[in-house]
């Protein structure tokens, strides 16, 4: 008799320990660098970031690269349970819950050594030549002045061109967030002292994990994987892996 009453208290705690379990299958796009790419460390920055915090919440994780908008997509249908990483944007918030950030981006103005410009010094930067790369936006207030032909755009293929051009004297200055601003310098060949960095910043941004609105326990999944980030910032092994990767990001090594 009491062998009968403990089987499906038996039962019940194995399919519980079976469901805590459940893989977490994520999807992600490549050549992101040093965030997410399939030639990078542990697959980049962010997605070491997110399966490290996912196993911290007690998850094992699938990974799946796909073209950007098409694990977008995929997400939406329910074939994966999370993507990363994105901006916040009302149209992503509609069909998304988001995490809390995994990294904020701050962006700066790079210049040639000497042309020490900063982001609100517009009169001195009137008629100068911003080099941004093709289907990139650029901050507002920079694009208040494109639009009132006070500022010259041109738009090469990335940005480590970017970084050639501006030290060649064929454009004046670039946009990016401080990270890939030094990681094309590096890339380009050209060395950190040719250039000039901002202390004013043009804003910030912040990417995250999203996990569909329409999965069932999307709301349990976001607050697990927020306090697990939690715990690792804590304790030190976030700003282990961030620093871990910005250091091959600069140095290749």
């Amino acid at each position: 008799m009491m062998i009968r009453l403990l089987l499906p208290l038996v039962a019940g705690l194995l399919f519980a320990g079976v469901a805590s379990a459940a893989q977490v299958r994520l999807v992600t796009g490549d050549d992101y660098a040093p965030f997410t790419g399939q030639s990078l460390p542990a697959g980049g920055m962010l997605t070491e970031l997110v399966q490290r915090t996912l196993q911290q919440a007690g998850h094992q994780t699938s990974l799946a690269w796909l073209p950007w908008k098409r694990g977008y997509r995929a997400a939406l249908k329910g074939q994966f349970d999370a993507t990363y990483p994105y901006l916040a944007s009302g149209e992503r918030e509609a069909d998304y819950l988001f995490s809390t950030p995994l990294y904020v981006t701050t962006r700066h103005l790079f210049s040639r050594a000497g042309d020490a410009w900063e982001p609100d010094d517009s009169a001195r930067l009137m008629g100068k030549r911003m080099c941004l790369p093709l289907g990139w936006q650029p901050p507002a207030s920079f694009a208040r002045l494109l639009e009132a032909g006070q500022l010259h755009l041109h738009e090469p293929q990335d940005l480590t061109a970017c970084a050639r051009l501006v030290e060649m004297g064929r454009d004046d200055f670039f946009i990016a967030d401080s990270l890939l601003g030094e990681r094309a310098i590096f890339l380009s060949g050209t060395g950190s002292a040719s250039f000039n960095i901002s202390r004013g910043s043009v804003g910030s941004s912040s990417l995250h994990l999203l996990v569909p609105r329409n999965r069932s326990d999307a709301q349990q999944l976001i607050d697990q994987f927020d306090s697990a980030l939690r715990q690792l910032q804590e304790s030190g092994e976030y700003a282990r892996i961030i620093e871990a990767h910005r250091k091959h990001a600069l140095s290749g090594r």
